[in-house]
């Protein structure tokens, strides 16, 4: 759905969740000596865990 000409990002607090997290990430990024961030410190960043696979034996 596309937004109002009334709505502003302030309204929209999935927007400007979105707009933290690439900031840490943005943070993150420009603190590190590497080329890339890893996967896992971008989980890090995030504050999320990966879920693993089960598998069956």
């Amino acid at each position: 759905m596309a937004p109002s000409l009334m709505t502003s990002v302030q309204d929209d607090p999935v927007a400007l969740a979105e707009i933290d997290l690439y900031g840490e990430l943005m943070i993150a990024a420009s603190a590190t000596v590497e080329e890339r961030l890893s996967a896992d410190r971008i989980d890090e960043v995030l504050d999320v865990a990966r879920v693993r696979p089960v598998r069956a034996n």
